[in-house]
């Protein structure tokens, strides 16, 4: 597990909905009625076309409009032009509209030029009723977002947790991130979008190796090539826990301590029954005990959870809880920190736990989540935060 962590972040706003907007201008009538143009219907006996709008987006300005109350299944024509240009040109018919709206996309752009739209409807003899509005739409350079980088998949029992680094914002004009899924086999698949530096899979399933890649799109659409690939493989295990904040999902909040994999550990941050739940603030994330909870007033810094057979020869854990110092005070989370905990078991009986962070973020809906490790002692009043002979540690699922 690398130690980079997203805790200081920061929450991020909600991208844009509507990311290029059109002027509209409306023209007067010309003189010389046998010309046709918007403002000018020239006669025909359709309802003329309604609400013309023009947008920008992702390589092609969108035309649309509404459909006057006495449309009859006509026809529409597209004109346009750069508008620094004299006249304007036919460049399409659409024949079909849905919903009452009708939309033209445009590609044949160019960056940096402002093009000018007005869109007529076509009668059964062929009299063109054009719109009383033109609009005009200005196309910005194509330059995506730099790719992100750093991406690092990390596995967790029946999901997997992606971040990556920040560098596409330094983009002025950054608007969100797109998830995909690496087939292995030059293919991709869509996961979802977020404008956070994490996501969660929660479809992985354990036992399979997923690939993963991540895009940067600006406000204008434009994509940014792949990052590297991350694979995450997700297994059983009592390590790759995650509970969510309680300002963001209290119900998935709160956590307590258990014996055997069958019950969930994750419940409630509100319950009665949790021995912590996770809460967010401008400060930090901080631990939180409940009822008749205790936490160690200060983290250790550890590279494991547990040091045994087969670990570093550095390896750092904590196996024996301290005989006092312990609060019911929050106290503030660190990554690759590890916090002992005194807690009142099922038995009604102290017992001594360990939690271990290993990653403070977000997910895709910009939800904080805090990923970590825990070991329980099952054996009441016994302070060796290792198996003692028979009785082996709670896993958590």
């Amino acid at each position: 597990m690398a130690a980079t962590t997203l805790s200081d972040r920061g929450r991020r706003g909600m991208r844009m909905g509507i990311l290029a907007v059109a002027t509209t201008v409306l023209l007067a009538a010309c003189a010389d009625d046998t010309v046709l143009g918007p403002g000018n219907p020239g006669g025909g006996s359709a309802a003329p076309p309604l609400d013309v709008q023009a947008a920008y987006y992702a390589g092609a300005v969108t035309v649309s409009w509404e459909l006057a109350s006495g449309w009859n299944g006509e026809t529409f024509r597209v004109f346009g032009k750069r508008l620094a240009d004299a006249d304007f040109t036919f460049i399409a018919e659409v024949t079909s509209c849905a919903a009452g709206v009708c939309a033209y996309q445009d590609r044949n752009i160019v960056a940096g030029i402002t093009y000018e739209y007005y869109v007529a409807s076509v009668a059964a003899n062929g009299s063109e009723t054009a719109s009383d509005f033109s609009v005009d739409v200005a196309v910005p350079d194509f330059n995506a977002p730099p790719s992100p980088s750093g991406m690092e998949v990390v596995a967790l029992d029946g999901a997997n947790y992606l971040r990556w680094a920040d560098g596409s914002r330094a983009a002025d004009d950054f608007s969100f991130y797109r998830v995909y899924l690496d087939d292995g086999a030059g293919g991709s698949f869509l996961l979802g979008e977020t404008d956070s530096e994490g996501f969660l899979d929660e479809l992985a399933e354990n036992g399979g190796t997923y690939g993963y890649f991540v895009t940067a799109v600006d406000q204008w659409g434009h994509e940014s090539g792949g990052s590297g690939v991350g694979e995450g493989t997700p297994r059983p295990d009592f390590t790759g826990e995650w509970i969510y904040a309680y300002e963001d999902r209290p119900g998935a909040a709160g956590f307590r301590f258990q014996l055997d994999e069958d019950t969930d550990p994750v419940l409630d941050g509100g319950s009665a029954d949790r021995h912590f739940r996770l809460e967010l603030d401008a400060a930090g994330w901080w631990l939180v005990p409940g009822p008749g909870t205790a936490i160690y007033g200060d983290g250790f810094a550890t590279t494991a959870l547990r040091c045994g057979p087969g670990a570093d020869g550095g390896c750092v854990d904590v196996d024996v809880a301290p005989a006092s110092g312990y609060t019911m005070q929050d106290v503030q989370l660190s990554t690759q920190t590890s916090y002992v905990l005194e807690v009142v078991g099922d038995d009604d009986r102290l017992h001594y736990a360990v939690i271990r962070v290993e990653l403070l973020g977000f997910d895709q809906n910009d939800d904080a989540i805090m990923i970590f490790d825990w070991a329980y002692q099952t054996q009441a009043d016994n302070p060796n935060l290792s198996p003692v002979t028979g009785i082996p540690l709670a896993r958590a699922h």
